[in-house]
């Protein structure tokens, strides 16, 4: 593939957003609350990137856009489209960086993200349901002359998640799978890059909602492909499509995409509550809900890495999500 980050590029985008970013701690899922659920026999370690500046990985990607931005398009402004986690990033990467931000987000996104992104300076506008939200942005970027920073398209982005990659791949050296939530792609596409440059050997496994399986269906026809309809709890991997840049390096370097439930990712977030205290969105549990799921027996007895990766939810949603989790789990 043409213009996918070389692994010198990716270390060099590690040393640009060092000191910046956090990074966010492994911690082995071996408690007895877990383990039944677990892939027999294997050692499964969880990134948990939740605990990353404005709570997801976007921050990676959304601060090495906003660095190389010129003098001029910083003067202009910034806009970004989101269900919350990017717009959060884009606020904040904004907010360090001294441009202005406008981001557009759904109005049904949890109050927890609205309210960030407002405290950080940016201006929200609000659209009843994504693909509005993708019309609207383009007209901002047209009208308004401001940079539009993509959620998960483009090399920047890749670069952006590919520091994760490399930092978990450093972390827990011989690890022989990794599974990756995936949303638009941009995650997947540059965390599989850095892991297979690391280790070409390393099994890179991606899971999507069944209600949101843009890159599965791109994965069965050969290219980039787009959903009429969005639904799934998991709000922050509700794209609806793929896109060329990121599908193209996801097909590159990823093994296969499996799809679950939602219940399946409300039954792991009540156990990773239970066993960690962590308060996960639903997407924060998509990779520990397909270990313990489709991924199961492919994965016992492996060295097994699995992405924990945002926490953007307020209170009184973590609460009853965990409520339904418990409820399923009898």
């Amino acid at each position: 593939m043409q213009d996918a980050p070389s692994l010198q590029e990716i270390e060099s985008a590690l040393e640009q957003v060092s000191g910046r970013v956090i990074e966010t701690p492994v911690v082995a899922l071996a408690s007895d609350k877990l383990t039944d659920y677990l892939p027999d026999g294997a050692r499964v370690t969880a990134k948990l990137e939740l605990f990353q500046q404005a709570g997801s990985f976007k921050a990676r990607g959304a601060l090495i856009n906003v660095d190389a931005l010129t003098p001029e398009q910083k003067q202009a402004g910034v806009t970004a489209v989101s269900a919350g986690n990017h717009a959060l990033a884009t606020a904040w990467a904004a907010r360090r960086g001294g441009v202005n931000a406008k981001v557009v987000m759904m109005d049904y996104a949890d109050p927890v993200r609205i309210e960030g992104c407002r405290a950080m300076g940016a201006e929200v506008v609000l659209v009843p349901d994504v693909h509005k939200a993708f019309a609207e942005v383009e007209r901002i970027k047209t009208e308004e002359g401001r940079s539009f920073i993509h959620p998960f398209e483009g090399k920047l982005t890749a670069l952006g998640t590919a520091t994760c990659g490399l930092e978990f791949i450093k972390q827990v050296p011989d690890m022989e799978a990794v599974v990756i939530p995936v949303g638009g792609g941009g995650l997947i596409a540059g965390m599989s890059r850095a892991i297979k440059l690391v280790n070409p050997d390393c099994l890179v496994f991606g899971v999507e909602p069944f209600g949101a399986d843009s890159m599965y269906r791109s994965f069965a026809s050969g290219k980039a492909e787009s959903l009429d309809k969005v639904s799934t709890i998991a709000d922050s991997l509700g794209a609806p499509m793929a896109l060329p840049y990121s599908y193209d390096l996801t097909r590159n370097h990823v093994d296969e995409i499996v799809r679950i439930e939602d219940e399946e990712m409300l039954r792991a977030g009540t156990l990773l509550f239970d066993a960690l205290k962590l308060a996960l969105e639903p997407a924060g549990a998509a990779a520990t809900a397909a270990a313990m799921g489709p991924l199961k027996e492919r994965l016992a007895g492996k060295r097994v890495g699995v992405l924990v990766c945002g926490s953007n939810i307020g209170e009184a949603k973590v609460a009853d999500l965990i409520a339904k989790g418990r409820a399923l789990l009898g």
